[in-house]
């Protein structure tokens, strides 16, 4: 399925960018441009079920993932996924061929432990959709206006029907292997990659960085320190 895509810069290095569930492209507003400042051009994709791609009756990490390799230039220098984006993203790695990968708080475990949190997750995920502007800033004091406004109306066009797959737990894991140099920047706490998945990325050669303080969309809780986490990676 080919992808809608949202780019800035005309650099020669390609960027890629992917972000997590119920967002979209827009996610990246202010990386983008940092991004392309540096000489990138940077291509930001909706996922299916989100923002301006297509709804389906499928939903699969691994056919978000064969998604992107249809949607972007084949051998990109980097490519960064936030949350549902970091997994997907590795799951296209092999066949997108790119430099560099940045993996930023990635959905490499589930964050519900037990099979009563599992079969409360869809109806919580539900609700988060329903949210107001003034709950999203009141549970993300640090973030800008901005980014609220774009939290609401992603929120809303986010495809429900795409929730009980994006929690399928057997889903959610770490790649077996690094087979290209890759940072996994964790949210200061993450439910997502907890300390003993860091310690073995770590002896399996990833580079970890925690953002101290940050939560889980680090690039809108502390847009500096998350750019400064990425110093040598871009």
């Amino acid at each position: 399925m080919k992808l809608y895509t949202r780019e800035w810069g005309t650099g020669d290095r390609c960027a890629v960018l992917v972000h997590g569930v119920m967002s979209d492209s827009r996610n990246w507003r202010r990386v983008g441009p940092e991004l392309a400042a540096r000489g990138y051009r940077v291509i930001a994709v909706d996922l299916r079920g989100h923002g301006h791609s297509p709804r389906t009756g499928e939903y699969s990490a691994e056919l978000m993932a064969q998604d992107i390799v249809d949607t972007v230039p084949g051998h990109p220098e980097l490519v960064m996924g936030h949350s549902l984006g970091g997994l997907t993203v590795s799951l296209a790695i092999e066949r997108l061929h790119p430099e560099r990968v940045i993996y930023v708080d990635p959905a490499f475990s589930c964050p519900a432990t037990d099979w009563f949190q599992r079969m409360l997750a869809p109806a919580f995920l539900r609700t988060l959709a329903r949210q107001s502007a003034t709950r999203i800033a009141k549970r993300n004091p640090r973030w800008d206006p901005a980014d609220v406004a774009i939290e609401v109306e992603t929120m809303r066009a986010f495809d429900r029907a795409a929730i009980p797959v994006v929690l399928t737990p057997s889903a959610m894991r770490a790649p077996d292997a690094m087979t290209v140099p890759s940072l996994v920047m964790l949210a200061d706490n993450s439910h997502l990659v907890k300390p003993q998945l860091a310690d073995r990325l770590r002896d399996e050669g990833y580079a970890v960085r925690v953002v101290a303080g940050s939560g889980h969309t680090i690039h809108r809780d502390d847009h500096d320190g998350f750019m400064q986490a990425l110093d040598g990676w871009i």
